[in-house]
């Protein structure tokens, strides 16, 4: 009788150590590292126009590190991210409202002819300006006039959609991870005041 009980026991045992669900729990585990806020996400990534032409890529570049729910990258980019996991692969489209915002009227601005440098008098020409705290901020001309010329001071890729090509690379906690400077890849979704062009 205690050697039929002792096999139960043992039995039972093996059946709890090699049960599928030591690694389903580990898998879970495994599935739980999502992008998701608070998350330090390293990503590589293609940024396209509409019209299929690479705008800036970091492949072969250094990683493009930034912290979900920070809004150190587009919105439209960062909800388009929500729920990947390491290694997998998305493209992304994003709208104007959820990229640099749709192009703006009232962030052109007339400066007069004598405050453009001349070699900068003509359309398409890209000046740098300086933000409220210091920082350089490219502006374009978009129009001259006969006394004027008048600065465009919206995004480059205001009022354009953009296509994200992407992979997760990694995933770290925000306590494991040192914090994440905010990304750059192309200028911060708002864009800051600029002074007049000198």
């Amino acid at each position: 009788m205690r050697v039929i009980l002792w096999a139960l026991i043992v039995s039972f045992a093996a059946i709890e150590l090699f049960s599928p669900s030591a690694p389903i729990a580990a898998q879970s585990t495994k599935d739980d590292k999502v992008v998701k806020d608070g998350a330090v996400i390293s990503l590589q990534y293609t940024l396209s126009g509409e019209d299929g032409k690479t705008i800036e890529s970091n492949k072969g570049k250094e990683v493009l590190k930034y912290t979900q729910g920070k809004r150190q990258i587009v919105p439209g980019l960062e909800k388009g991210l929500a729920g990947m996991k390491v290694g997998e692969e998305k493209r992304v489209k994003v709208k104007p409202e959820e990229g640099y915002g749709p192009v703006s009227e009232k962030a052109r601005q007339e400066f007069p002819k004598e405050k453009i440098p001349p070699e900068s008098l003509k359309v398409g020409a890209t000046l740098v300006a300086r933000g409220p705290d210091g920082q350089a901020v490219p502006v374009r001309v978009h129009q001259i006039k006969e006394k004027t010329v008048v600065i465009d001071m919206n995004h480059p890729m205001a009022g354009k959609t953009l296509v994200f090509d992407v992979k997760i690379l990694d995933i770290q906690s925000a306590e494991a991870a040192p914090p994440a400077k905010p990304a750059q890849p192309a200028a911060s979704p708002q864009p800051a005041k600029p002074n007049p062009p000198k």
